[in-house]
């Protein structure tokens, strides 16, 4: 059992520092909070993802606190010495490259090393990029899941993807531009062609999004190069099969086995089940089991 009182004495008896997680801007430097600079002036040390990212950053803000490098490749040296330092007093922040600290970098590992040790942790809120985007991606927002950055291989993304195929909840992911357009063929492949929102460069000079049905991203991405960081949100998976997509299409009146036999008479039958899934905005696999009954 762990009970925290960020601000009260009585939380840190033996005189421990508190770890501080304070959130930096992802593009604009106006997204940056005047608790965040005031914390990042006040702590005895700074902890960064990236020294030279992060040293651009305090120099802006006039912040002459001591920076020090922590990150996933010396976390493995650097946590066990920040837990130290915090345990004989001192206060620390960790700040990621752009966002908050501790999604999707090791920020989380220097987290649970503290609490572990009773040490007080103090998020800062700010600028986040996943929120962000599924705030202004059209999908809905009542549930939804974070998943991070899909595997590069193809075989592991679509296991990756096949894991999350029946969420209901929208689906929120990091991509790399040079990545964007295999991730997104693999979402086509294991998920449908489902309603889906791409933004990229959020909060900067060129943010832009993209929304429409998966099939529709990859053609626009396919005629316009993929440039800058990316989040995908998608849209979940519908409760029944078929659901209410396609309300008024060709084949709304038709059942699944119907639908493949109709694409049947000009592709074989594996291109036909895919191009029913993607008709449906379903699983692929679901249409295979539905029609192989």
């Amino acid at each position: 059992m762990n009970i925290q009182r960020s601000f009260s004495k009585e939380s840190d008896p033996n005189g421990a520092g508190s770890l501080y997680l304070v959130a930096t801007p992802i593009g604009n430097l106006e997204d940056m909070t005047v608790r965040a600079i005031r914390t990042l002036k006040e702590v005895d040390l700074i902890a960064a993802e990236d020294t030279r990212q992060t040293r651009k950053l305090l120099t802006h803000f006039e912040i002459n606190t001591r920076l020090v490098s922590y990150h996933e490749h010396n976390k493995a040296a650097s946590g066990p010495e920040l837990i130290r330092l915090l345990m004989n007093g001192q206060s620390i922040a960790i700040v990621s490259d752009a966002g908050l600290p501790a999604i999707s970098d090791p920020g989380a590992d220097l987290v649970r090393d503290a609490v572990a040790e009773n040490i007080t942790v103090i998020p800062i809120p700010g600028a986040n990029a996943a929120l962000s985007a599924l705030i202004m991606s059209g999908l809905p927002t009542e549930r939804f899941m974070f998943a991070g950055f899909p595997p590069r291989e193809r075989k592991q993304l679509l296991k990756w993807l096949q894991e999350m195929e029946r969420r209901e909840e929208t689906l929120i992911m990091y991509e790399s531009p040079h990545r964007l357009l295999k991730t997104l063929e693999g979402i086509l492949e294991g998920l449908g062609d489902r309603r889906i929102a791409i933004m990229r460069e959020l909060t900067k000079r060129h943010e832009e999004a993209v929304r429409g049905t998966v099939s529709e991203c990859i053609a626009w991405f396919q005629e316009h190069s993929p440039l800058g960081e990316f989040c995908i949100v998608i849209g979940g998976a519908d409760r029944s099969v078929g659901g209410d997509v396609g309300q008024g299409a060709w084949w709304a009146e038709l059942d699944l086995n119907a639908h493949v036999a109709h694409y049947e008479a000009t592709m074989d039958r594996k291109e036909a089940i895919k191009k029913t899934a993607q008709d449906r905005q379903l699983p692929k696999r679901d249409v295979y089991n539905e029609v192989n009954r």
